[in-house]
């Protein structure tokens, strides 16, 4: 499935193509992502490709500095990450993909970021 995924002032834009339906959505619990609460679904190493704001995306690295955060520099919002392993791919916001609404999605499993292995990353629990 392609989608659009944008921010809030519309300055990044996104075309993704997902490798799972957007009913896989899921949370991480590390630091970071249960601070953001953003609910991610992926997409492969090859699927993400900014259609415009590129000088608008601004880069956060903490931690192991190996996963690649993105945000609007303008608005603020977290469109999507890099994975270090880069076989995994990329996580996308939910809620910046357009037509898609968290809130959908009640039970919504959780990954266990705050013991992240790349090999052990799309392993969810409840």
């Amino acid at each position: 499935m392609t989608v659009r995924v944008t921010c809030h002032c519309r300055a990044v834009e996104l075309q993704v193509t997902l490798s799972e339906p957007l009913s896989n959505a899921r949370r991480c619990n590390c630091d970071f992502c249960a601070k953001r609460g953003a609910a991610v679904v992926f997409a492969g190493p090859d699927d993400v490709a900014v259609v415009s704001g590129k000088d608008d995306l601004s880069l956060y690295l903490w931690g192991t500095y190996q996963t690649q955060h993105y945000f609007c520099r303008q608005c603020g919002i977290f469109t999507h990450h890099r994975h270090p392993n880069l076989v995994d791919g990329y996580a996308i916001n939910l809620a910046a993909i357009e037509g898609a609404h968290p809130q959908d999605h009640d039970d919504m499993p959780w990954l266990d970021g705050i013991n992240y292995f790349p090999d052990d990353y799309t392993k969810a629990t409840r």
